[in-house]
């Protein structure tokens, strides 16, 4: 498998866990004190990382760190979207598609001289 594609699976995946790890307190923990919410989503965040960290060392290998965070926003964005709409209930408005073209364009400014080799 190519070291693009394992980087983005590994993100992807990591970042499923950090949006529950991040956000799912809102909307599961409301009613308990902070500190129960935070070691909780600590623990979720570990998941996380043992993902989040061997994909970036894979990604490192083909790509730069700018490269490498511009993927982690674009993924980001990709993973919250869904999560925010159907696990958080939140309503889907412009300024997400505002957000993502914005991303596009860092995607675009970062990869290009990898987009002009293809």
């Amino acid at each position: 498998m190519s070291p693009y594609l394992q980087t983005l699976l590994l993100l992807t995946c990591s970042n499923i866990f950090m949006s529950f790890a991040w956000y799912s307190h809102l909307k599961e923990l409301s009613h308990r004190p902070w500190i129960i919410a935070a070691l909780i989503s600590w623990g979720i965040a570990l998941f996380e990382y043992l993902l989040q960290v061997p994909g970036n060392r894979i990604g490192h290998r083909v790509m730069s760190v700018g490269q490498l965070k511009v993927l982690q926003e674009v993924i980001t964005l990709s993973v919250f979207v869904p999560f925010a709409v159907f696990y958080m209930k939140e309503r889907l408005t412009l300024d997400y598609l505002w957000a993502g073209l914005c991303l596009l364009g860092a995607v675009f400014f970062l990869f290009r001289q990898h987009l002009s080799n293809i």
